[in-house]
């Protein structure tokens, strides 16, 4: 208290300055028109200023929530997408009528990205749900924009995927615009590039065609975008393409992910079984 007193005795000249000076302003301010209009247009400005500073402060705060509900969302859209697209196959034949059950197969969890690898030749990805949350080895995992990888091992709570970033992966796909079928194998080189092998020279492919997972994926329902066709190339000797997509997903900044429950993929398998002893 004495040291207030004390400030107050040392700065009193100062501080009946400013007290004057405030008032000074404040009686301009009230007595001039011009003056109180331009004193009201700037102090809105600057509180409008403060107000917004203060929103997008508390809205960046809210990312990590409002990021979760889209990707949340997103899997809902993917289910009911994948159900339409099956619904109606745009090259299924006249009279064709899939299975209610066979439309409704796939089923999505939204899991977070919580360890990511690109630079290895045999890259994983490590999620925050596990067998908890009914995941298991082999599930298919797609991104907001593509392909991510599949299961390879499952804790209670956590799971490691294998990436498309990795050389021993590959994944049917097919070419949008040819309707030709190939798989895409990742060469161990540029995270945001990958290659489309086994397609035929003697077809026609189209530079900025989309290359989408086809029928013959049981892990992945089809026409999820793996790329876009880069650049095409073919030598004398060879019967295929030399093809490079640009991957629609982009490794380096994964946040959420999409784990692809096939519902009917156990009967698949045991059926498939069945053939192979009878070899």
């Amino acid at each position: 208290m004495l040291q207030l007193v004390d400030f107050v005795v040392r700065n009193r000249f100062f501080l009946v300055f400013v007290l004057l000076e405030v008032l000074s302003v404040w009686l301009i301010v009230r007595n001039n028109t011009y003056w109180g209009a331009t004193y009201f247009n700037t102090s809105n400005y600057y509180v409008a200023k403060t107000l917004a500073l203060s929103n997008s402060a508390h809205e960046y705060t809210k990312l990590g929530e409002i990021n979760a509900d889209l990707a949340h969302e997103n899997a809902r859209l993917h289910a009911l997408l994948a159900i339409e697209t099956q619904r109606k196959p745009s090259d299924a034949p006249v009279g064709y009528i899939p299975d209610s059950s066979f439309a409704s197969r796939f089923t999505y969890t939204v899991a977070k990205v919580v360890d990511n690898e690109t630079t290895k030749t045999n890259n994983v990805i490590t999620i925050d749900k596990g067998l908890a949350d009914g995941i298991t080895p082999g599930m298919g995992v797609i991104s907001a924009t593509g392909v991510v990888g599949t299961v390879r091992f499952c804790s209670e709570n956590y799971s490691v995927i294998t990436s498309i970033l990795n050389v021993d992966f590959m994944v049917s796909s097919r070419l949008v615009r040819s309707n030709e079928i190939g798989y895409a194998k990742w060469p161990g080189k540029d995270p945001s590039v990958i290659d489309l092998v086994d397609v035929s020279k003697y077809t026609k492919v189209f530079k900025g065609d989309s290359a989408v997972t086809s029928n013959q994926n049981p892990v992945f329902p089809p026409g999820i975008m793996v790329g876009r066709v880069e650049s095409v190339a073919v030598h004398p000797d060879q019967t295929f393409f030399n093809i490079s997509l640009r991957l629609a997903t982009d490794f380096r900044n994964l946040s959420y992910v999409y784990v692809v429950q096939n519902k009917q993929l156990g009967e698949q398998q045991q059926l498939k079984s069945r053939i192979e002893e009878l070899k």
